[in-house]
């Protein structure tokens, strides 16, 4: 039996998240915002032989904290919280063949795990009339494959960029 470890690194893939939340101020200009989610988390690789991307699909819990800071017609908002989340489905797709990944018990070296948690950053602009855009990074601090023979470790990274509007 060979014993190696490492982490698994990837590109950037896109998709596409929509959240709903609610914003319960605490103080002056803050506020908590728990939500729900629907996150899509994944990434690709190339190598001399494979192109590979992984489309994984979360329902998602984020719990922000959201400070506001007034500037012109509106307000800068920047907010850190912690998410939880259940992978709804996985796919991989290697050279064109797209195969389900398999949410393992461990006994799969494939096997991925259904549960990943971390942290969110938000920062972003909303205007006076709930229009917003903002941008996010989740850092997940969860490892989703089991561990197997080879000590893999694998966490997801989401960078983010969304628009939406704040009733």
């Amino acid at each position: 039996m060979k014993e190696t470890s490492g982490s698994i690194s990837s590109g950037a893939s896109t998709s596409f998240y929509v959240t709903g939340y609610v914003d319960a101020p605490i103080a002056s200009n803050l506020s908590i915002q728990p939500g729900l989610s629907l996150q899509g988390k994944g990434g690709k690789s190339n190598d001399e032989v494979n192109e590979e991307k992984v489309n994984l699909m979360y329902l998602e819990l984020p719990v922000n904290f959201v400070y506001y800071v007034p500037a012109g017609s509106g307000n800068i908002f920047l907010g850190a919280g912690p998410y939880a989340a259940y992978a709804l489905s996985a796919k991989n797709k290697i050279n064109g063949v797209s195969t389900d990944v398999k949410f393992g018990d461990g006994a799969d070296e494939d096997g991925v795990k259904r549960f990943d948690a971390g942290l969110n950053f938000l920062l972003g602009y909303k205007l006076s009339n709930g229009f917003l855009i903002n941008g996010g990074y989740g850092l997940g601090l969860t490892n989703i494959v089991y561990d197997n023979e080879l000590g893999l470790e694998q966490k997801n990274r989401v960078f983010s960029v969304g628009v939406g509007y704040q009733f």
